[in-house]
């Protein structure tokens, strides 16, 4: 339905503008697939966290994420359905269990420590972990978003440390480790994912032969 609603509004602004080329009009079609996808995407979440009495703690969720998931990318699964079901469980899920979960405050240094451990192997590995549909294929653009995700996973996990809330604590550590798994090729091949960047190298090696 959503491929269908996007493609109808991108033949309406190719009929109204004839000179966008069908290069121009795939990014367009691809803008209106992140905002008719994503606002009604938004509402469900919320909608979800409401119900769950986590509203709070889903915001902070987002907030904690975000940064982090913007440069060390991660895989994205092909169906709308299947990207509304996990998204919700991933944010809503993490800000649920986040609330209920309760450690003495040296296992959370020592899970910090290994969170970060473990992001920072994955980050070397992965970082920014691309897609088909979206490839970053710049090397000095990699070369960023990798050093920024060393950055920011440290950042945060250093917030983990010296905030003194349970909650943002367990949401911080979750967060991390989640994100960290998602960019990992375990997670592409789950989900059947290939990164960007690989593929277009492959068809340039064969190509060449």
């Amino acid at each position: 339905m959503v491929d269908k609603i996007c493609d109808f509004l991108t033949n309406k602004i190719r009929n109204k503008m004839p000179e966008v080329d069908d290069e121009r009009a795939e990014i367009i079609n691809y803008g209106i697939h992140l905002i008719v996808g994503e606002i009604p995407k938004t509402f469900i979440f919320i909608a979800v966290a409401w119900l769950l009495g986590v509203l709070k703690e889903f915001c902070i969720t987002m907030l904690v994420i975000f940064p982090y998931r913007a440069v060390s990318g991660g895989f994205h699964l092909k169906t709308h359905l299947g990207c509304i079901t996990l998204t919700t469980l991933y944010y809503c899920g993490i800000a649920y269990v986040s609330r209920l979960l309760k450690l003495p405050q040296i296992a959370k240094y020592i899970l910090i420590s290994l969170v970060w451990i473990f992001g920072i192997i994955m980050c070397r590995l992965y970082a920014p972990a691309d897609t088909e549909s979206v490839p970053i294929l710049r090397k000095k653009e990699r070369k960023i978003k990798q050093i920024l995700s060393y950055i920011v996973l440290s950042v945060t996990l250093i917030v983990g440390i010296s905030i003194n809330n349970n909650t943002v604590q367990n949401i911080i550590i979750l967060g991390m480790l989640i994100q960290s798994i998602m960019i990992s090729r375990l997670a592409y091949k789950i989900t059947k994912n290939k990164y960007g960047h690989e593929v277009y190298e492959k068809e340039e090696l064969q190509n060449v032969a």
